[in-house]
C-alpha cells in the first residue's frame, strides 16, 4: 500500500521542471529523489556539499562516503561534484537554488513557516532551512496534513518562525494548497477524500479553486 509520505513525494516531484536546481530537506523531502520525472534534467543539491545528487541508495549498495544532509546514503549522478559547506551555502544564499522542498511543523496562511522549536527540540534545530527558505526562488512544503490529528496548516503559526511569508506551495497526502495574497487556495484534493474533510483538518480558511482537480497519481 502506498504510504502518505510516498504520495506526497510523488506529487512534489511533478512540480519540478527541466533545468531546475533543487534542494531536498531532511526527512520526507528526501523521498522526492526517488520519483524525479523521466526525460528532464534536474540537479539535486545537498546542503552538506553535493551538486548532482541522485536517488537514495538501495540497501546493501551504499557508499559510506556519499550521504545527504540527513546522513542518508545517496547515489551521485554523472558529473556530480562535492564541496565544503561554505560553497554550498554560497549557492543557497546566492539565489542559485530554483526550488527547495522542506518539511514543516506548521505553515500559516501568510506563507510563514515553522520548521523547528528550541529548546523543546521537536527537531534538533533549524539546520539550513532558514537560508533555504529565503534563498530559493520557490519554496514547496512537503508534509502530512496533520500531526496526530492536530492541523499543521494554520491561520497563524504558534511555534518559532523559520521565515515569514516565503512558502509558495504546500503538498500533503490530502491536498495541494497554493499560498496567495488572498490566503490558501485549494488546488487539488486526493481521490479518497472530499473538500469538507480537507477543510475539517485545516485550521485556516481554504478558498476552493474554480479549477479544482484530483491529485495525479
Amino acid at each position: 500500500m502506498t504510504t502518505a509520505k510516498e504520495i506526497i513525494a510523488r506529487r512534489v516531484a511533478k512540480e519540478l521542471k527541466d533545468g531546475d536546481v533543487v534542494n531536498l530537506g531532511i526527512g520526507l523531502p528526501t523521498l522526492v529523489s526517488n520519483y524525479l520525472p523521466e526525460g528532464i534534467n534536474i540537479t539535486l543539491q545537498a546542503e552538506n556539499g553535493i551538486l548532482g545528487m541522485g536517488e537514495l541508495c538501495v540497501q546493501g549498495e551504499e557508499d559510506v562516503d556519499c550521504v545527504n544532509a540527513g546522513a542518508q546514503h545517496v547515489t551521485i549522478r554523472k558529473g556530480g561534484s562535492f564541496f565544503d559547506s561554505a560553497m554550498s551555502f554560497s549557492i543557497i544564499r546566492g539565489g542559485h537554488v530554483d526550488v527547495t522542498v522542506l518539511g514543516a511543523l506548521q505553515v500559516d496562511e501568510t506563507g510563514t513557516l515553522a520548521s523547528h522549536i528550541v529548546p523543546g527540540k521537536m527537531v534538533p534545530g533549524m539546520g539550513g532551512a532558514m537560508d533555504l527558505v529565503v534563498g530559493a526562488k520557490k519554496v514547496i512544503i512537503a508534509t502530512t496534513h496533520t500531526a496526530k490529528g492536530s492541523p499543521k496548516i494554520l491561520k497563524k503559526i504558534n511555534l518559532p518562525a523559520t521565515a515569514v511569508g516565503k512558502v509558495n506551495l504546500i503538498v500533503t497526502e490530502l491536498a495541494v494548497i497554493e499560498v496567495t495574497d488572498e490566503g490558501f487556495v485549494l488546488k487539488e484534493i486526493a481521490e479518497n477524500t472530499t473538500i469538507d474533510e480537507v477543510k475539517k483538518l485545516t485550521d485556516a480558511e481554504l478558498v476552493v479553486s474554480s479549477n479544482l482537480m484530483i491529485m495525479p497519481k
